[in-house]
């Protein structure tokens, strides 16, 4: 087995062998990467069996447990945090049984051969920054419109005003005209002023009950109370959140259909 300070790797180790891998890991609350041929089974709020195949199993220190086949990026079969784990062997097996309490739910691995264990030692206190572009949010919200509010549809976006341009034109559930303006960032006065003078314009040109709406994922000091004076409203939104509705869109079927009769 070779080893280093984060790392301890096997190849090929036999089902005595892997047990102890495996079981030291499992003591140490070590990260467990495991790859061999397995089959499945899973019983809890339903029950699943996956026939035997090559695959990758991954125990994170938490008690987190994912499966993988060898493509494709979600794991077959997956345990949240906190996960309690038991190895048994015989022979010609090994088994390593995952068990949460609430609700109670299981799931059971059994590798005839394995080709590679893997123990880590990670550390990570890094801040995750997801550097999203306002334009990612406006996608966001013309692909889902539901993601800034139920029952919005969307008209058009970078509308043409006197003052600029406005983010996204649209219709709420109740008829009433909504004209959002979004920041990736905290939305400060000066967003929300910005916000007003599109208003004025749009408000003195049509005949019907007109919403402004501040999108971003927060707003700063006395930014609410200013958007209460002017009759505005916030609403807020992750960033994150756009960038997992982006991930699984086709962005070139949102230019085809937002095309230039909307504009």
């Amino acid at each position: 087995m070779q080893e280093s300070n984060k790392a301890a790797v096997a190849a090929n180790p036999t089902i005595p062998e892997a047990a102890t891998i495996i079981r030291k890991a499992f003591s140490k609350r070590s990260t467990l990467i495991i790859a061999g041929n397995c089959r499945v089974r899973y019983t809890g709020r339903a029950t699943s069996t996956l026939e035997p195949g090559e695959r990758i199993l991954i125990i994170k220190q938490d008690g987190a447990l994912l499966v993988h086949r060898p493509t494709g990026y979600e794991p077959v079969n997956w345990q949240p945090a906190g996960s309690v784990f038991n190895v048994e062997t015989n022979e010609k097996e090994i088994e390593i049984r995952a068990v949460r309490q609430k609700p109670r739910e299981s799931v059971t691995l059994t590798f005839d051969s394995l080709f590679m264990i893997s123990i880590l030692n990670l550390s990570d206190a890094g801040e995750f920054l997801l550097h999203a572009s306002e334009d990612d949010m406006h996608r966001a919200i013309l692909l889902k419109p539901e993601i800034f509010e139920e029952g919005f549809k969307p008209i058009s976006w970078e509308k043409k005003v006197k003052p600029g341009f406005v983010d996204i034109y649209g219709e709420d559930k109740n008829g009433k005209l909504v004209i959002i303006e979004v920041k990736r960032k905290t939305a400060g006065k000066e967003a929300a002023l910005q916000l007003a003078k599109y208003i004025e314009p749009i408000k003195a040109k049509i005949n019907r009950e007109l919403r402004g709406v501040l999108v971003a994922p927060n707003v700063g000091k006395d930014v609410q109370r200013l958007l209460l004076t002017l009759g505005l409203e916030f609403k807020a939104l992750d960033p994150k959140k756009c960038g997992d509705v982006l991930k699984k869109a086709d962005t070139t079927k949102l230019e085809k259909f937002f095309g230039e009769v909307y504009q």
